[in-house]
């Protein structure tokens, strides 16, 4: 017998199963994938074929229902879904493993936390990089001076045709993330979001996300934050300006050097031991650095994405057996979704904004 029955949830043509969240509970012992629902027929009946799913459902609701699991995959991508999705599971009692971004406003942040601390249950968001072994890795040498005094960690999204709100969202997610791992909870941002032209967006350029992300507006955002390490962090992303090869990640300055982190379940960190930030002009080349420290070779194998949904699901699965909370929890998420309130806010405002952020509700929809 299985220890635990899981719930797999899609939505074909409206985020469908996100990145690996349906296939991943094929490399996990002890857990048996005993429904799936998806309100599309064609893809329902490919999805149950393809996890080997007992049984499929129109509803996720009925699904719920019928066959209780215990843990469930929430996949679709669309964000508009996922408060929906996520109170129905809480309600049910079941732990959650979930496709990010998390939700749409702080509102629906504040009621997911509550409800997952009413009922008991475990949220854990596939931001994959968080479960990484590199960041203990990375953690350690800060631990140990390598960098210095961190002063600034900078952070990009992909910058190309999201570039923006829309990257902000979903890639800029995934990085904001890291940036509270290294620099501590955000406590001021002052941010712009700009039109192509280098304007400051206003009401008339609101439009609809795509993916169910609520208003997006302008085509750039520059946002800086106070961290609570004492560290500044920065991000930026504009629209079709990523280059050949992309930024995204994010780069963390020191008194003594730099780290580089991408992202991924093993991402490739770059250690540059260089006071100056220069290697032209210092001469010092940058190191790599594996998980088993910087300049040692790698003994671990990259699983990509599905390697970064194991080890997401094993920590979940850890955590619901000892009362832990998940390296990137419902709380995690609800920082990222303050994080990007914040930007909106302090671009509506004109000015810096401080957390926690007052008003719950979404910035934009208030933009003059």
């Amino acid at each position: 017998m299985a220890k635990y029955r899981v719930g797999i949830i899609g939505s074909t043509g409206k985020g469908d199963y996100g990145h690996g969240l349906a296939t991943v509970w094929k490399a996990i012992p002890d857990v048996e994938v005993v429904a799936l629902a998806d309100d599309n027929e064609a893809g329902r009946t490919k999805m149950v074929a393809l996890t080997g799913a007992t049984t499929g459902y129109a509803d996720y609701r009925e699904m719920l229902d019928k066959a209780q699991p215990q843990i469930v995959a929430i996949g679709p991508r669309w964000i508009d879904q996922h408060f929906d999705m996520v109170m129905a599971c809480v309600e049910h009692g079941c732990h959650i493993y979930m496709e990010k971004p998390f939700c749409r406003t702080l509102t629906e942040a504040d009621q997911i936390v509550a409800a997952v601390e009413r009922k008991h249950v475990k949220l854990a968001l596939a931001h994959q990089t968080r479960y990484s072994p590199m960041l203990p890795v990375v953690q350690k040498m800060i631990a140990e001076d390598k960098l210095g005094k961190i002063l600034e960690i900078r952070a990009r999204g992909k910058e190309d045709q999201r570039g923006g709100l829309e990257d902000l969202w979903v890639l800029g997610s995934h990085v904001l993330d890291l940036m509270r791992f290294f620099g501590g909870d955000a406590k001021s941002c002052y941010a712009t979001i700009v039109t192509k032209d280098g304007k400051p967006a206003t009401k008339a350029d609101i439009v609809p996300g795509k993916e169910g992300l609520g208003p997006l507006a302008g085509d750039g955002v520059n946002a800086m934050f106070t961290l609570s390490s004492g560290a500044t962090g920065y991000f930026g992303s504009h629209r079709g300006q990523g280059g050949g090869k992309s930024r995204f990640g994010i780069q963390i300055y020191g008194s003594k050097g730099i780290v580089e982190v991408v992202t991924g379940s093993l991402p490739s960190v770059k250690y540059l031991p260089d006071p100056t930030w220069s290697p032209l002009r210092s001469g010092i080349a940058w190191e790599n650095v594996s998980s088993n420290g910087p300049a040692k070779p790698e003994s671990l194998k990259d699983g990509g994405l599905d390697g970064g949904n194991i080890m997401a699901v094993k920590n979940l699965i850890q955590c619901i057996e000892t009362d832990g909370q998940p390296l990137c929890s419902v709380y995690e998420g609800r920082a990222i979704v303050e994080m990007i309130m914040s930007i909106f806010e302090s671009h509506r405002t004109q000015g810096p904004v401080t957390f926690p952020l007052k008003d719950r509700e979404h910035p934009l929809l208030k933009l003059a």
